[in-house]
């Protein structure tokens, strides 16, 4: 079990989403809120909402590809709170296209938020989470990674998001077999959603001028219509998920799923593996969207 009232939580991504809805539910849970996002409007008006719920809060505008940043933001929530009991390293954007078309500024922005987003926000907790255990045989603290589906597969024309979150994904298994080597008081989970409306598909609205990606190509148009329309018609909201992101730190469950039936195609790609068999293909299901891809990509 694990007790929430009066703990701290630092949630990056905090001003929509998941980020967003974790924070409701750790406010209506007594936690103190450390907020985060890049995107300062919705960090003021999330702010202001979870204050005026009751909550202590510590909002700050953070990049998270940043480590100057970061490891500011770990001083301020020491000075503020002590270690946090739970972190959530959740900021995330998308991207997509043919994996050949991506710039080098894609790659830049998209890992520097996804991957080293969650590499700043491990190193920086841990180590204060691990000082607050040992200090306390009680004490207890959770760090939850978002990843994705696309961390366990690989759709095609979504290239160098499926990189950042298998990269996550491994991160993420690597951290909760660590911490098990050093103690039995911090551990992990990685939550791996598939198409939920959390904004991601807007994430362009804060990349950074200095890692614009030009002009976009055709496959990139394409996949950006395909994830928006996959997002807004999802059916699991980020509430729901978020309150499997609370039900799985309490019980300790380090893989958390938003579509428990999309396993299956991970079960799938790993037989492939097994078997050394060429992979399967994505559209196997529904051959109709997969015939309507290559029409639309080899469209003259």
């Amino acid at each position: 079990m694990f007790d929430f009232n009066a703990k701290t939580a630092v949630l990056t991504g905090a001003g929509s989403g998941f980020g967003l809805e974790c924070a409701r539910i750790g406010a209506r849970l007594g936690m103190n809120l450390v907020l985060v996002d890049v995107q300062q409007d919705a960090l003021d008006q999330v702010s202001a909402e979870l204050q005026a719920a009751g909550a202590q809060v510590l909002a700050l505008r953070v990049d998270v590809s940043s480590a100057e940043q970061m490891e500011a933001l770990g001083k301020a929530v020491q000075e503020r709170f002590g270690a946090p009991h739970l972190v959530f390293n959740n900021a995330g954007v998308g991207s997509g296209g043919l994996i050949w078309e991506n710039s080098v500024k894609d790659w830049e922005w998209v890992l520097g938020v996804n991957v080293m987003g969650v590499v700043h926000g491990v190193r920086v907790f841990t180590p204060m989470m691990l000082e607050a255990a040992a200090h306390d045989p009680a004490w207890r603290g959770h760090i939850v990674n978002t990843a994705s589906m696309a961390g366990l597969l690989n759709p095609p024309n979504m290239g160098v998001y499926n990189v950042s979150k298998h990269a996550v994904v491994s991160l993420s298994e690597t951290l909760y077999q660590d911490l098990g080597l050093v103690t039995d008081q911090v551990s992990a989970s990685v939550l791996c959603p598939f198409f939920v409306a959390t904004g991601i598909n807007q994430s362009h609205r804060n990349r950074p001028a200095a890692l614009s990606g030009g002009k976009p190509t055709r496959s990139q148009i394409i996949q950006q219509a395909m994830t928006s329309k996959a997002v807004t018609s999802g059916k699991v909201t980020a509430a729901d998920v978020a309150q499997k992101v609370f039900d799985a730190v309490a019980a300790r469950q380090f893989y958390i799923y938003s579509h428990p039936k999309a396993i299956s195609s991970v079960q799938t790609r790993l037989e492939d593996i097994l078997q050394a068999r060429n992979p399967t293909d994505p559209f196997a299901d529904k051959p109709e969207l997969g015939e309507q891809l290559k029409a639309a990509l080899r469209k003259v």
